[in-house]
């Protein structure tokens, strides 16, 4: 049976490729190899269990009932190794929400009783697999969750793999496909943190796409061109797709943040691309190191930056998930 969560408005599926396979779903038993053959059994899982099915669905609902499945864990002692499955059946490196519910999964199941690594395997050419994420249980403002240790990021187009973008001043680049949607949207901040990321930084809140907007079908394909890989997308500026956010500055240091997902499309909020909106705030000077809070339309998300001189080492995310009822 799937168990679903919700982390700050993403609610993933979580499910172990044995049940998968119980429901005829050739998952293989090691995730390095159901990551290589995902394209031969991803899409039958998504469709399994993340249809609305005979459920009711909302007024306005996604297409389907959660952004995305976590398969695993492929065992039953730490390290545990997952899956991320998009609802378009296609993989993702890192979740920053996604890792939080499966760690709450875990805790659940009493396989995680203290900080242990997750170890998520996926079939992107231009980083490695798998991509390990450390995971310690923590009491943040009284709410009981993790802190996800998600390393160091790197900067820059050459970093997520990029292509015909004009780099600018303080390595800012200029992506003419998004800057043709909207002329506030012409300075935007690559950002790898174990996913891509192509974080828009506008002047003033109101130039940031709401939600609703982003749902509507002309802005959902101009944007999707840009965000998803082939065939759906385009593939530029990058071949396997990039996470998209919008970024504008606000008091202290907080920032407020919109989310369209590669695979999925826009959402609430998303904890990579939080860390990305702060890791793209300090490089432009809005925030400072330490804790920054990114707003989003799903809820704050807190995250820490450690720097060692001018440089940024380490990026941290808290991240609270509830069992949907």
């Amino acid at each position: 049976m799937t168990q679903f969560y919700d982390a700050r408005g993403n609610i993933y599926g979580v499910i172990s490729p044995a049940v998968l396979r119980l429901k005829g779903i050739d998952v293989p038993a090691h995730a390095a190899q159901a990551a290589r053959t995902a394209q031969a059994w991803a899409a039958s899982a998504i469709a399994s269990e993340c249809e609305w099915g005979t459920l009711p669905r909302p007024a306005e609902a996604k297409a389907h009932r959660c952004d995305g499945l976590l398969v695993g864990p492929f065992e039953c002692a730490p390290p545990f190794d997952l899956l991320i499955v998009n609802t378009d059946g296609s993989l993702a490196e890192r979740s920053g929400n996604g890792l939080t519910i499966f760690a709450q999964a875990l805790t659940d199941q009493g396989l995680m009783t203290q900080g242990c690594e997750l170890r998520v395997h996926h079939d992107k050419a231009d980083t490695p697999s798998p991509v390990a994420t450390s995971v310690e249980p923590a009491v943040y403002e009284q709410a009981a969750g993790f802190w996800l240790a998600l390393g160091r990021p790197g900067f820059g187009p050459s970093a997520v793999g990029a292509e015909a973008v004009d780099e600018g001043r303080r390595g800012f680049s200029h992506v003419p496909a998004l800057a043709a949607i909207n002329r506030q949207w012409a300075h935007s901040q690559f950002v790898r943190i174990g996913n891509p990321h192509c974080v828009t930084l506008v002047e003033h809140a109101w130039a940031l796409p709401d939600n609703q907007s982003m749902h509507l079908r002309a802005l959902f394909e101009s944007l999707q061109a840009i965000a998803f890989a082939p065939p759906l997308g385009r593939g530029q500026p990058c071949v396997a797709g990039i996470n998209l956010q919008w970024a504008a500055r606000s008091s202290g240091n907080r920032v407020i943040a919109r989310v369209f997902e590669r695979g999925e499309g826009p959402t609430a909020s998303s904890g990579t691309s939080a860390s990305a909106v702060a890791c793209a705030a300090w490089r432009a000077g809005w925030v400072e190191a330490g804790e920054v809070a990114v707003v989003m339309p799903g809820g704050t998300a807190p995250v820490r930056l450690q720097t060692q001189g001018e440089t940024l080492v380490n990026v941290s995310l808290f991240g609270v998930a509830r069992p949907q009822t």
